[in-house]
């Protein structure tokens, strides 16, 4: 019940109105309220806690915050130490004071970005098609799952001196569609999905880089598919910068996904089978395996 309480003063912006609620505290306890959320101000779920007492050092609460980045703890009155830690991001450490019968002020944590690894020279990157795979994943007749595969695709990286800066565009051919089967691939190609005929490209452009630490970047932009443009985030695993490969030319790796919802974009065919269970689920993840190279006077074309 207490924690239903503090939460409630986290919605209604009234974490210092201890005294009005119809279940109050324990006696003699404070109150603790805090948000954790990444570098994107998104928030951060399973973010580890740890409260300890100053002067003893002691451990007084442990614990993760919630699916909305939230955590809340009574505690007995006090100052303590306030240590979050997250994966690939700086941990935050602060010190508090409890008070019996109030509550600390909310407040909201940005964990700070850890160290930046090697990044990519700036200069133009233009994907390896050999060495690049662009895949989904989609549900079939609700239960199975189809794994597909775009096989014609062009585009690179304009890394820019402030990584935020940088750009990814992506053209796909749409009729490149593969799922290892022709009659399901020729049905997705026809204007109950793709409409390539119509709509002969998938096209994605970035607007925005964003590091949230360690080796993770979330890669924003816009997916244009089925004539509809929607805002999608990449979900970003840099793999780091090698020399290799037919003429030991410079190259970048990343692994990126992605949720797509088909309804976005249109793709509403409604076919039933005659339990009534949809033919295509509603989300669809995307999988992305890039390798990149170092575009310069010199650079082989990769053989196809």
């Amino acid at each position: 019940m207490v924690l239903a309480q503090l939460r409630r003063w986290w919605s209604q912006g009234a974490a210092d109105q201890a005294a009005g609620l119809s279940h109050p505290l324990p006696p003699q306890a404070g109150a603790l309220v805090r948000e954790i959320v990444d570098p994107t101000g998104a928030p951060m779920p399973f973010t580890d806690i740890v409260i300890t007492a100053q002067g003893t050092n002691r451990v007084t609460a442990r614990g993760t915050t919630d699916p909305y980045g939230l955590f809340l703890a009574a505690l007995p009155p006090g100052r303590y130490g306030l240590l979050a830690m997250a994966d690939g991001l700086k941990p935050h450490h602060e010190m508090i004071d409890i008070i019996a019968g109030t509550a600390a002020p909310a407040e909201r944590i940005w964990l700070e970005p850890s160290e930046h690894q090697m990044l990519p020279d700036p200069g133009t990157w233009l994907f390896d098609p050999p060495h690049t795979a662009i895949r989904f994943i989609a549900q079939h007749v609700g239960m199975a799952h189809v794994h597909g595969r775009f096989d014609r695709f062009q585009g690179g990286i304009e890394i820019a001196q402030d990584m935020s800066e940088s750009r990814v565009r992506l053209r796909i051919d749409a009729t490149s569609i593969n799922t290892g089967n022709t009659t399901r691939d020729n049905h997705l190609r026809s204007a109950d999905f793709l409409d390539v005929e119509n709509f002969p490209h998938i096209e994605f452009a970035s607007t925005r880089f964003v590091y949230r630490g360690g080796t993770k970047w979330a890669v924003q932009g816009a997916l244009t598919m089925h004539g509809v443009s929607r805002s999608v985030a990449l979900d970003t695993t840099y793999l780091g910068v090698v020399n290799g490969g037919y003429g030991e030319e410079l190259r970048c790796a990343a692994q990126a996904t992605a949720e797509l919802h088909r309804d976005d974009f249109t793709l509403n065919w409604r076919s039933m089978l005659a339990r009534g269970i949809a033919v295509v689920g509603p989300t669809v993840q995307l999988e992305l395996d890039v390798q990149a190279m170092y575009r310069t006077h010199d650079t082989p074309t990769p053989p196809e």
